[in-house]
């Protein structure tokens, strides 16, 4: 299985042993994972028969003002806004996110904010027999699960894991 990880994280991929397929032909990513992995999906010959994408990185619904305050924010302290970051992503859980942390930097976290996912991108990949599959915690701080689980509704199966959070633990 190809595993894609989250923003300033790296080998975080047990955190979704529970859900992940560990098939060949599956390929999966969390929060701005989930991104690199629809693109690389999108861009492979390779046979690939699933998409799981954990808590995907959805801000397009979040106006340029709120995208702005987080790339200032970020440059302005950055060891300010990773922790508070790490912190969030574990919410409500009390899992120690450090383990995990890789320093990312400004160009991540721009292209986490305003990726844009793309019904007629989606389709394709429908199209072609892939399987999307989405898992949204219900407690997440980092993104707006109601409009996340609204967009992807048409083109995934859905899994709404109540009392979890971002890293979909509780």
């Amino acid at each position: 299985m190809n595993f894609f990880s989250g923003f300033s994280l790296h080998n975080e991929a047990d955190l979704f042993a529970t859900y992940h397929d560990s098939s060949e032909y599956c390929v999966s990513g969390f929060s701005l994972g989930a991104i690199e992995a629809f693109e690389y999906l999108s861009n492979t010959k390779k046979r690939l028969d699933k998409l799981q994408l954990f808590s995907p990185a959805f801000f397009q619904n979040k106006r340029d003002k709120f995208k702005r305050l987080q790339t200032i924010s970020y440059q302005k302290d950055q060891k300010n806004y990773e922790e508070t970051f790490l912190k969030n992503i574990a919410y409500p859980s009390d899992i120690d996110m450090h383990c995990y942390f890789k320093k990312d930097d400004l160009r991540a976290l721009e292209k986490l904010l305003n990726f844009v996912w793309k019904p007629e991108a989606l389709e394709t990949l429908i199209k072609r027999g892939v399987e999307i599959e989405v898992y949204l915690g219900s407690e997440d701080k980092i993104i707006d699960v109601e409009a996340a689980y609204d967009f992807f509704k048409p083109y995934a199966t859905l899994y709404l894991l109540k009392q979890r959070g971002h890293i979909l633990h509780g």
